[in-house]
């Protein structure tokens, strides 16, 4: 019998390219973690990395056995979720998030499901960095939009767009734009994203998009700091409708080219794998889809997917 240690510092160790990396992510001694895999490649007669003193790659023999770990592990965690149902759910989970929907929408559900399941711990990172999931000390991150990594697992959880906001008191002293042209004589509020900063605003007037190229007087790498200036009546920010939902629903903040459509912003949770799938992480998965069902996207032009 394979331990399920072993398997998963195999796994870990294909995905990171280090035996080091993978035993500090599964907290584990180098000793303890270069006998681990030692006892592995015994029991299976076979080497399944060929080591350098920088990196480790798989063998085609590991390669082929790689696929049989993560589903070996799959089953296991399903057997053992199932076994559980009826006990508490417990665990360790560390998150990440995007800054304004993480503080704003995820941080008060998930102290409610913190209440529902005692024994679950969470470490949380407010981030609007796309993380490395394979690289970075987390188990799950939240992320909007379409994702570029096809290897991961992705769960939606909620549909949105970006729409066009900003605060009375500035609409009151610039006015109101009539189009997205109209943006170019308006104060935006700039972020920045994976790629840079976005500055870059799509819209669509039925299947025809039209970008525009908007300037603004502060930027910030943080995309609530942007919200925040928008509600300040600062100037005018471009923002996923979970992001000013609250903001709009108070009057702090209105939206504006209602006629035109926003990009898709749906917000997935993403973990690089089934054999992720704890316990704890089903359960927080249905949680979050039950309280997600009960939000609305504002009802928009239609917008290519």
């Amino acid at each position: 019998m394979y331990s399920t240690t072993d398997l998963q510092l195999f796994i870990h160790t294909a995905d990171l390219g280090s035996l080091s990396k993978a035993a500090r992510q599964l907290d584990l001694l180098p000793a303890t973690a270069s006998a681990s895999l030692k006892r592995l490649e015994q029991q299976l007669n076979t080497r399944l990395f060929v080591r350098s003193t920088r990196s480790m790659r798989l063998t085609p023999e590991g390669s082929m056995f790689l696929d049989y770990s993560r589903q070996a592990l799959t089953l296991l965690n399903e057997g053992q979720a199932l076994l559980n149902a009826d006990g508490p759910v417990s665990g360790h989970l560390r998150l990440s998030m995007p800054s304004d929907v993480g503080r704003n929408v995820l941080l008060p559900w998930l102290d409610a499901f913190q209440a529902r399941h005692p024994q679950v711990t969470l470490s949380l990172q407010f981030s609007d960095r796309v993380i490395d999931l394979f690289r970075d000390p987390v188990d799950v991150a939240f992320r909007y939009g379409p994702l570029d990594d096809s290897t991961l697992v992705s769960q939606v959880l909620a549909a949105s767009r970006r729409v066009v906001v900003a605060a009375p008191s500035y609409l009151a002293k610039h006015g109101r734009p009539q189009a997205p042209k109209d943006l170019a004589g308006h104060n935006c509020l700039l972020y920045y994203l994976q790629h840079g900063l976005f500055n870059n605003w799509r819209f669509y007037s039925g299947k025809t998009a039209i970008d525009v190229k908007v300037r603004g007087d502060r930027m910030s790498d943080d995309a609530s700091i942007a919200r925040a200036w928008a509600v300040a009546g600062i100037g005018i920010a471009y923002k996923s409708w979970l992001d000013v939902r609250q903001d709009v629903a108070a009057g702090r903040l209105e939206i504006l080219l209602e006629q035109f459509g926003g990009e898709d912003t749906p917000l997935n949770m993403v973990y690089p794998h089934r054999s992720s799938m704890s316990p704890s992480l089903r359960a927080l998965l249905a949680f979050l889809r039950e309280r997600f069902a009960t939000l609305d996207c504002p009802s928009m032009p239609f917008v290519p997917s």
